[in-house]
């Protein structure tokens, strides 16, 4: 009975929009206080007991390079590169709008992040060349899921701690699908704006000169996940110690190669990333302890026996999966999805033969899928309150993209060479 009080209390919270860190804890403080034989301060332990793995320093190591990154001027030099790359594509902007999210992916690690930085600084420029507001706003919100897969993604490093699966395996098999949704969308994009007259190709060839300044600047930035991943797997670093390499790396390109940050940026940085971090960290140690109650009462175990004997086979599961997962994306946030369900998922996923990195990539987009999805998409009402479009509006227009993305999923999830073949190959 407290499990479910528990949990239905779980739930309430979540569509009440209460922030998923207070409603993990509520929920948990909640089945101490009424089912319970355990002491209070038992929750503070288990709590605290969340964030003991050394695994975890990667996050805030890796938040502290993006942030860095971002302050650096990297994100204007990335631009530039992308637009120079797509000026002779049908929507140019646009293009160049996905392009800078799939080289921003290795930068940021945070497609919340990613949105509201593309939100400020692409869409005031794409609605100057003509393209209608939702429009953009819901390409700059379905090109910023691509950092979700892109290494080094927060959420990657999340659910290989959370289900103990490798992440320096999880980093590589995001390559392939990250690249293919960059793909999808730029596809997508090109019809659309064919089909409605937005942004004709720009013929003008550039120049040697320009080619050779731009690319020179975007590539010194485009290094850092070639750095992160090449470094975990020689065996120089673990991927936590790749997290404080990256902020080193950041550092120096923002203080003594692009000369753009001093002691003021610095000090303005680390305290975004010290607030940033504090959230991600914060949402674990809860989760921890929620999980921790879920075991305890074997509702894990429970879950992964009722799904075993009524789903006969792998392909089965994983359909049914996909279905739960975007379903819930549509109301519960793309953490807390990641956090409360992947450990009750993925033991069940191991019973059915499925490699633990594919399951983990197959999680990881549909929580992103569900971000951009009516009527709590987080990543939605970012874009929305930053550009100011009305959410019916957005939805109209995010709804080709989305569909874009469901069909990559389904390929992804059948297709398990597109994800555990870069991984298999390098380790």
């Amino acid at each position: 009975m407290a499990v479910g009080l528990s949990i239905g209390a779980l739930l309430l919270l979540f569509f009440l929009g209460t922030p998923i860190a207070f409603s993990l804890f509520i929920s948990t403080f909640l089945y101490f206080v009424i089912g319970s034989e355990q002491p209070i301060m038992l929750v503070i332990q288990r709590l605290s007991g969340g964030l003991e793995s050394i695994s975890l320093l990667a996050i805030p190591f890796f938040i502290m390079a993006g942030v860095f990154m971002n302050h650096s001027g990297i994100t204007a030099r990335l631009l530039r590169l992308a637009e120079l790359m797509t000026r002779r594509f049908h929507g140019g902007l646009a293009q160049a709008n996905v392009l800078l999210s799939t080289f921003m992916g290795g930068l940021s690690g945070s497609n919340i992040a990613d949105a509201a930085m593309n939100s400020k600084l692409l869409v005031p420029s794409m609605t100057e060349k003509g393209y209608p507001k939702p429009f953009s706003s819901a390409i700059t919100a379905a090109s910023s899921l691509v950092t979700a897969t892109i290494p080094p993604g927060i959420a990657l490093i999340v659910y290989g701690y959370v289900n103990n699966v490798s992440i320096g395996r999880l980093f590589l098999a995001g390559v392939v699908p990250g690249v293919l949704m960059s793909i999808a969308l730029m596809v997508m994009v090109s019809y659309l704006c064919r089909r409605h007259g937005h942004q004709p190709p720009n013929r003008t060839k550039a120049t040697q000169h320009e080619w050779v300044s731009v690319t020179r600047a975007g590539i010194i930035a485009l290094m850092l996940p070639l750095v992160v991943i090449g470094g975990i797997r020689i065996g120089v670093f673990t991927p936590t110690e790749a997290g404080a390499i990256a902020v080193l790396y950041s550092l120096i390109i923002g203080v003594f190669v692009y000369k753009e940050m001093g002691f003021g940026t610095i000090a303005f940085a680390t305290r975004e990333s010290l607030l940033a971090s504090v959230n991600v960290l914060f949402i674990i140690a809860v989760a921890s302890g929620f999980a921790r109650f879920l075991t305890w009462q074997q509702v894990p175990q429970e879950i992964a026996m009722l799904l075993s004997s009524q789903v006969g086979s792998a392909m089965l599961f994983l359909l049914l999966a996909n279905l739960i997962l975007l379903v819930l994306g549509m109301f519960l946030e793309g953490n807390a999805i990641l956090i409360v369900l992947s450990p009750l998922l993925a033991p069940v996923a191991a019973q059915f033969g499925i490699d633990p990195v594919h399951f983990g990539i197959i999680f990881i987009l549909n929580a992103s899928i569900g971000t951009i999805t009516p009527p709590l998409g987080t990543v939605m009402f970012t874009t929305c309150s930053i550009t100011g479009v009305k959410v019916p509006d957005f939805i109209r227009a995010v709804i080709p993209f989305w569909l874009v993305l469901v069909a990559l999923l389904l390929l992804v999830t059948f297709v398990p060479a597109l994800s555990l073949a870069l991984p298999n190959w390098v380790f």
